[in-house]
């Protein structure tokens, strides 16, 4: 079984080597120490959301959190290109369902999109709370991924911005696909940047209600490709993990 993954945050691992200690405090101590007893000699990963991973091995635990041994620090870069999920917002918990498992799979980043049909709104002090429950979701898929980055989670855009994010994507080299059940070219035989190229997959994935003609009809002027999973048609939190998952093994992420 693959070690459990404690995250911490960007910077926190810097000057730690292999051959030396680190001490895992605070609120992943606590949890390594307390909730899952961890104990001398179990084998645990330290990652810092942004690609540093520590190889360790429990030396001490104490009231002042988890002392590890560590064995290797890895420096694992990022894929590219880059996959990003443009996600439309949905009621209940079906958009962070999305999330959730779209991290689990392999996204690099996750956008927030205000679609014409979303039910669910973010406004004010709303749109505060709902990011930071996408904040968590990731955090949380990350360490139960065992991966060693934490996907992006961008501000809110409505569909004038994604438009603009679709034009910049392509503008650079890169490709953006939105998901509709009436398009005739198919996921798996759409074109995309060539691997190891510094620019974007977009995916785009619309709420409940589907994506309005008038929006489909401005992310393809902005230069989207409408593409079709297959021939189901899927909820708005199961369309964008599936999607990014083949784009995944298309690019060779999972080979």
């Amino acid at each position: 079984m693959s070690a459990p993954v404690f995250l911490t945050e960007p910077g926190d691992l810097r000057g730690v080597v292999a051959g030396g200690t680190y001490l895992l405090d605070g609120a992943e101590g606590r949890h390594a120490g307390v909730v899952q007893r961890r104990g001398p000699g179990e084998r645990v990963d330290v990652v810092d959301g942004s690609g540093v991973r520590l190889v360790g091995v429990v030396d001490s635990t104490g009231p002042d959190g988890v002392r590890l041994r560590v064995l290797a620090r890895n420096e694992e870069p990022p894929d590219r290109p880059a996959l990003v999920l443009a996600q439309a917002l949905a009621k209940g918990d079906r958009d962070e369902l999305a999330i959730e498992a779209a991290t689990e799979v392999g996204v690099d980043a996750v956008l927030p999109w205000q679609a014409a049909r979303s039910i669910v709104v973010w406004r004010g002090d709303r749109a505060a709370k709902s990011r930071a429950r996408w904040l968590a979701t990731v955090r949380a898929a990350t360490k139960q991924a065992r991966r060693s980055r934490v996907p992006a989670v961008e501000l809110a855009v409505d569909t004038a911005g994604l438009a603009r994010r679709v034009a910049d994507v392509v503008a650079a080299g890169g490709t953006a696909l939105v998901l509709h059940e009436e398009a005739t070219v198919p996921l798996r035989t759409a074109a995309l940047p060539v691997d190891g190229s510094d620019v974007e997959v977009l995916v785009v994935v619309g709420p409940e209600g589907g994506i309005s003609p008038d929006e489909l009809d401005r992310l393809v002027e902005a230069g989207a490709v409408p593409v079709r999973l297959g021939p189901w048609v899927l909820r708005t939190s199961t369309a964008g993990p599936v999607a990014v998952a083949l784009l995944a093994e298309r690019l060779g992420r999972w080979s």
